[in-house]
Formats: C-alpha cells, sequence, structure tokens
C-alpha cells in the first residue's frame, strides 16, 4: 500500500481556470530516473467544419473532474508501470484560439511507456472526465454549440455524452 501513497505525489493534476504551463508540467514530471518525456498538448484551433472558432469555454466540476483524472493516473501507472510520473491538466473558462487547454505529461526510464502513457491518458480524458466544451464561432457562422465527445472504441465511433430532448407533443 505504500508504494500506491508514492504514485499518489508523482501526479500533477488540475482542472482549473488557471492552468500550469507546459514547462511546469515537463519540469513536474523530469525525473533522474528517466530518460524519455512525452507531452501531448491539446489547442483551441481556429476552424471546424468551414465555421471560423473564435474561441472553446469549458465548464466542470473539480472535485468530480479531478477525481477521475486520478482515476486515470492510477489506471495507467498500472498498464504502464514503469511511469514515473504523470501531469494531466485541463483548463476551465474561455480558451482562445492557439491557447492550450489540456496538458498531458508521463516520464519513463525508455520512451515506449511515456507515449503510450500519454496516448492512453488523453483517450479516456476525452471519453470519462466530466468536462464540457462549448465552441463559439465568429458573427455570421452561426451560434456556439456545445460540442459532444465522441470516442474511438475498436475502431467505430463511439457516442460518450448523448444530448438529451424532450418530446414536445
Amino acid at each position: 500500500m505504500m508504494e500506491s501513497t508514492n504514485k499518489i505525489e508523482n501526479y500533477l493534476i488540475k482542472v482549473s481556470e488557471s492552468m500550469p504551463s507546459l514547462d511546469e508540467c515537463v519540469a513536474f514530471v523530469t525525473d533522474p530516473s528517466c530518460g524519455a518525456i512525452s507531452t501531448f498538448t491539446g489547442i483551441t484551433r481556429d476552424n471546424f467544419k468551414g465555421k471560423t472558432v473564435t474561441k472553446l469555454s469549458y465548464e466542470g466540476y473539480v472535485p468530480m473532474a479531478e477525481k477521475e483524472l486520478r482515476k486515470i493516473c492510477v489506471e495507467a501507472n498500472e498498464k504502464f508501470p514503469s511511469v514515473a510520473k504523470i501531469a494531466a491538466v485541463h483548463i476551465l473558462g474561455d480558451c482562445p484560439v492557439s491557447e492550450a487547454s489540456v496538458i498531458l505529461c508521463a516520464s519513463s526510464p525508455h520512451r515506449k511507456d511515456a507515449i503510450f502513457c500519454v496516448e492512453f491518458l488523453i483517450d479516456e480524458l476525452k471519453a470519462r472526465v466530466p468536462v464540457w466544451k462549448r465552441e463559439s464561432y465568429k458573427e455570421g457562422d452561426g451560434e456556439s454549440v456545445w460540442k459532444e465527445n465522441i470516442e474511438w472504441f475498436n475502431g467505430k465511433h463511439r457516442r460518450i455524452m448523448v444530448k438529451v430532448t424532450e418530446d414536445k407533443e
């Protein structure tokens, strides 16, 4: 059980309006026993299906989102036991074009576990962490839209969040 306690200290988990930078996340996962650090940074792009995106806005319930992120980090460490440290951070609030909304980092003695760990982290984060995204467009390209996460599962799209509609009779 002591090992689990020590592993928790090796996670930087934050869902907040003030997100650590990529440099801060890399500094956190840096470990003298590791020769590899893999990172993923998700940024707001300026387009979606021909529309001009002006910003993304994220909402979430922080305690629940951070608890789920921690579970994902524990699962990642079980799947990739050589991973020494993990940083998993997500922004809340507005995220302008070209700015980071999510940063994931993992360190391990060799590259493969760090790379596969980060891939696992982003896939699981998108599928399970309760953070919702609203996409805003420039005037004339339509109203802003709450986006549904659709992730890959066994080569097929898997619906994660489903919009509830009321019957209008």
